[in-house]
């Protein structure tokens, strides 16, 4: 058995899904209108002030707080779909299908926001662990409902998830330095697509 761990942000993407997905429910201009009210948190996140974490719960809230969960589950739904593909490098893709062709558990592992990546994983059949958004009667909060699945965290995830004693293989990718702790899980490694 073979496990494929995957980063999306820059890995699989080329671009933050983030604040793409931001741009697609806002539109520019109340996308840069929001920038420009937080350029506080933004510059305190510059300066290690906000952890990165919560700046993108800051972010989350500021753009998030009180939409109808049902329409924002829609909208996240129909940019994984429509949108989100559009974003996705091509070699990431390539590589996506070479384990699935092989039998591999392939696994998203990333920091983003479950809703707005569930739809594309679906269709490429395979598995999400993600950071989820707190609902609230009905509302979104723009909270975080679990930590932030960066660094330690993706491991310890992972671990939850998967008995890694069964693997006879593992395999991961990232491109950030948070991402380290889950390439340190694999026998083979690879970062900004170069294998370590």
């Amino acid at each position: 058995m073979v496990l494929a761990l995957f980063d999306f942000d820059g890995t699989i993407s080329f671009r933050d899904s983030f604040g793409d997905f931001i741009r697609f429910v806002v539109g520019p201009w109340r996308f840069w209108c929001g920038v420009v009210c937080l350029i506080p948190v933004i510059t305190a996140f510059i300066f290690g002030i906000v952890k990165a974490w919560r700046a993108k719960e800051l972010m989350a809230i500021y753009f998030f707080r009180g939409w109808n969960a049902k329409e924002f589950k829609q909208l996240a739904y129909n940019y994984s779909l429509q949108r989100l593909p559009r974003i996705v490098r091509p070699i990431a893709l390539e590589r996506i299908w070479e384990h699935k062709r092989r039998g591999d558990t392939v696994v998203v592992v990333t920091a983003s926001i479950d809703l707005w990546l569930r739809g594309w994983c679906e269709a490429q059949g395979i598995d999400l662990i993600a950071t989820r958004l707190q609902i609230r009667d009905g509302r979104i909060t723009g909270r975080f409902l679990t930590k932030n699945c960066s660094g330690r965290e993706k491991v310890r995830r992972i671990k939850e998830q998967y008995d890694l004693s069964v693997f006879d293989r593992i395999y991961a990718y990232g491109d950030n330095p948070a991402d380290r702790p889950m390439l340190e899980l694999a026998h083979e490694r690879y970062y900004r697509w170069q294998r370590v």
